[in-house]
């Protein structure tokens, strides 16, 4: 189905809510984008895209209300399922020319959409990895209608704290040094703030939190890589990690959150909803 919409250029810099041109570069975004792209290309289940899509389409399932026109940003197939339903008609954003989801090429910190576009927005899973969030927020809650609701599921700041942990210390132990290997997801605490600065309103951020075991670290390497969410830090290490930093790091996990030969991760999911205000309230 084709939809219409008219799009606005995402560089106007006269738009007072435009997205924070300053934000620090946190992410490599083009690096990202084709990392997710060989990860649609593999078409692997997921069971985290499973849980927080589920989860995300259980909060939607309350609201008893039918959406003529929806933005998809760049959810990944094995979700969007949970919500083509929801809405009439769809507009699907993927970060890549490539993908075979894509209605519209579109990178969420520059969203080329007018104002009062949609009336429903969905992501799952996407927005943890944009350099401005707050700026993000700002450019979805202008997209909307009044009334229009926002939802959106991503990782939140406890997601893989054991590797985290486990890679500076053995980083630390075999060269003296460290470099930065997994992402500084958003706070639960925070993102309430973010989403009522943005211009929601009856906004809600709530987390839940998903323990998991491998059997090795190629495991969760593995599953990592399904999802196209390995290291796309700006500032990540661009030579593979010292063989001796390595051996420390799995020594370094196995010690520390290790238990009977299986090595724990923590995944937390942010669940973020909010209405664009409603004049005629």
């Amino acid at each position: 189905m084709v939809v219409t919409v008219v799009a606005r250029c995402p560089h106007d810099k006269n738009d007072d809510n435009f997205f924070n041109m300053t934000a620090p570069i946190v992410f490599d975004r083009r690096l990202y984008a084709g990392r997710r792209l060989r990860a649609e290309r593999d078409a692997q289940y997921s069971f985290l895209l499973g849980h927080a899509g589920d989860n995300l389409a259980e909060r939607l399932g309350t609201v008893k209300r039918h959406f003529s026109i929806a933005l998809d940003l760049s959810t990944r197939d094995q979700s969007f399922g949970l919500f083509k339903t929801r809405a009439d008609r769809w507009v699907r954003t993927a970060l890549h020319p490539d993908s075979r989801a894509v209605c519209l090429v579109a990178d969420e910190e520059a969203l080329p959409f007018a104002a009062g576009s949609f009336d429903l927005v969905v992501s799952v899973l996407g927005l943890h990895a944009v350099n401005d969030l707050p700026g993000a927020l700002v450019q979805i809650r202008r997209t909307l209608k009044p009334g229009g609701l926002f939802m959106a599921a991503l990782f939140g700041g406890a997601t893989l704290k054991e590797l985290r942990r486990a890679l500076a210390l053995g980083e630390t132990e075999a060269t003296g040094g460290t470099s930065p290997h997994v992402a500084p997801f958003a706070d639960v605490r925070d993102m309430g703030a973010l989403l009522q600065r943005a211009g929601f309103v009856s906004a809600v951020a709530d987390s839940d939190t998903l323990p998991v075991r491998y059997g090795s670290f190629a495991g969760l390497v593995g599953d990592m890589r399904a999802l196209g969410e390995t290291n796309a830090l700006a500032q990540r290490r661009r030579r593979p990690l010292p063989r001796r930093a390595y051996s420390a790091t799995l020594k370094s996990y196995a010690q520390n959150d290790g238990r009977n030969g299986k090595l724990a991760a923590t995944f937390e999911i942010l669940y973020l909803t909010g209405w664009a205000p409603n004049d005629d309230l």
